[in-house]
């Protein structure tokens, strides 16, 4: 039976030779991943549970990278709780400190996470790997629990939604433009419990972090997982970087979709995603003229080389706007030194920019960057739920990091198109 990408990598970690939409199978997993606000609720539920050890201190990663560095006590506590949990199993991948990144970043540049693999982690971007050719999804931290002791996971084979792109990008369209395009026109459940698969020459024309950045914001529509067929551009991403045995998937030519939906790029500007939800997008040409107070550069949606590049581009030789909060935050301490090495940073520092360690911080409104009530911030990130970022009564804009950097210099939410 021709089968797609995703249904191929359960079949295999299932051991079976198909599988079909709608059937529950319980599958291996090659990495189970936890951060510092999700792990220590799976740690309690491990230990309530009498396992003694993890079933793979290969395979089971932590990363602290919420709260950090700890911004308060509870934090300090929730870290220390994790990093004990992680000596006491000998966990390898264990990351904090200077070693640490965002979680979704730093897994991929590590070459922790591979194509073909099946990624289960407590927390619901996990679907990121998906540009990688990885069957990935967020879980509960009590199943993250289970799947610590037993290496496997129980879960129901989503059905695919085929996704294509075709024609040419125009100026600073970059993956984040799309995935917020397609969330604006099925909405945050159109893809709900689905396997959104992303297909088409631009996805191919799409740099590693592009695919990541679209496969990272498939949650925002509902969807179990986002993915893309690996090809040269994920090999070159991989080699040198694999600490382990790969395997590259593809869909059938017959595989069977609920949906297949197709985009002509060319008609597609940048996106700005306004409040409270992802799917509420409009192109930034019709933002109207709408004042910010902070803008932030970052996150595991969009922290890699790349989005900084593509800040830096809109940012060289300008200044933001005297009442606009300008954060930079590298996703990993490799992203920090390439970003330096390259002289990023006295761009960013040149424009008044903050550049925070790597950190999820702001996202998820926990520190370095929380908004006040009534401030407006344009964002990066990949959720703008109200309160998302601080005060309930603030608004969080999302966007690509061109026109973040825009934005910050115009003192308001704009494009790059706007500064030339």
């Amino acid at each position: 039976m021709p089968m797609t990408i995703t249904e191929k990598i359960l079949a295999a970690h299932a051991d079976r030779e198909q599988v079909e939409p709608g059937e529950l199978i319980n599958a291996r997993i090659d990495v189970a991943l936890g951060n510092d606000i999700t792990a220590p609720i799976a740690i309690d539920a491990f230990r309530k549970s009498g396992a003694v050890s993890v079933f793979d201190r290969d395979k089971v990663v932590l990363v602290s990278d919420h709260f950090v560095p700890n911004k308060d006590i509870r934090s300090a506590m929730q870290v220390k709780l994790v990093r004990k949990f992680a000596r006491e199993q000998g966990l390898t991948h264990y990351y904090e400190g200077g070693q640490m990144g965002i979680e979704h970043a730093l897994l991929p540049e590590k070459g922790i996470v591979l194509p073909g693999d099946l990624v289960i982690g407590a927390d619901s971007h996990t679907c990121t790997y998906g540009g990688l050719g990885a069957f990935a999804t967020g879980v509960g931290s009590t199943d993250l629990a289970a799947a610590m002791i037993t290496g496997e996971v129980w879960l129901k084979v989503p059905e695919s939604m085929r996704i294509l792109f075709h024609g040419k990008r125009g100026p600073w369209v970059e993956g984040k433009d799309l995935i917020l395009y397609l969330i604006g026109e099925i909405g945050v459940d159109g893809a709900l419990y689905k396997a959104l698969e992303f297909e088409g020459e631009v996805i191919e024309e799409l740099s590693m972090a592009g695919r990541l950045t679209m496969a990272n914001m498939a949650i925002e529509a509902g969807a179990k997982n986002g993915i893309v067929a690996p090809d040269k551009t994920t090999r070159a991403y991989v080699s040198g970087r694999a600490q382990r045995v790969y395997q590259f998937y593809k869909s059938d030519a017959e595989a069977r979709y609920s949906a297949v939906i197709d985009y002509d790029v060319g008609k597609i500007d940048p996106q700005v995603a306004f409040p409270h939800l992802p799917e509420n997008t409009r192109s930034v040409k019709e933002a109207g003229n709408i004042p910010i107070d902070q803008v932030v550069i970052g996150s595991c949606t969009n922290g890699r080389i790349e989005d900084l590049r593509s800040a830096a581009a809109v940012l060289a030789g300008k200044k933001a706007a005297a009442d606009v909060r300008l954060i930079v935050i590298p996703a990993t301490p490799g992203v920090y030194r390439q970003a330096m090495a390259e002289g990023l940073f006295d761009v960013f520092l040149d424009a008044g920019a903050v550049i925070s360690p790597p950190t999820c911080g702001p996202c998820l409104g926990g520190h370095m960057g929380i908004l006040a009530q009534g401030e407006r911030a344009v964002a990066t990130t990949n959720r703008n739920f109200v309160g998302r970022m601080g005060h309930p009564e603030s608004e969080v804009y999302l966007a690509n990091p061109s026109v973040a950097a825009a934005s910050a210099v115009l003192g308001r939410i704009g494009s790059p198109e706007e500064l030339r």
